[in-house]
């Protein structure tokens, strides 16, 4: 089963886990995935404020610079695993480095 993995955490605090040399446990984390053949796709998003969200009320479709969501967490990338079960997905969740100062929301993926 499918399932998508929504990895958000302070955006301040995630570059500057980045900028001390988190990409090493982030390629350990791909690598991983890689070699069990469990990852489908994976992106990292610019920061929020590069975001525009879209609305659209009585017809009209209504624009805003910025996230969605104000708080200082941000949705920062996704991943889209293929699992046994929610137990491989959790463990594969835990395993992000995100998930250390973020969270990483597992969601099964609808089939239709």
């Amino acid at each position: 089963m499918q399932y998508l993995l929504l990895i958000s955490a302070d955006e301040e605090l995630a570059a500057a886990r980045m900028r001390e040399g988190a990409f090493a446990s982030f390629d350990a984390w791909f690598t991983d995935l890689e070699r069990r053949g469990v990852l489908r796709a994976h992106v990292g998003l610019h920061p929020s404020e590069t975001a525009t969200t879209v609305r659209l009320r009585d017809g009209e479709v209504l624009l805003t610079d910025g996230p969605f969501a104000e708080g200082r967490e941000q949705v920062g990338g996704l991943a889209l695993v293929d699992c046994a079960d929610l137990d491989e997905a959790v463990a594969i969740a835990a395993a992000h480095p995100a998930a250390a100062i973020g969270q990483v929301e597992v969601r099964p993926v609808r089939t239709r």
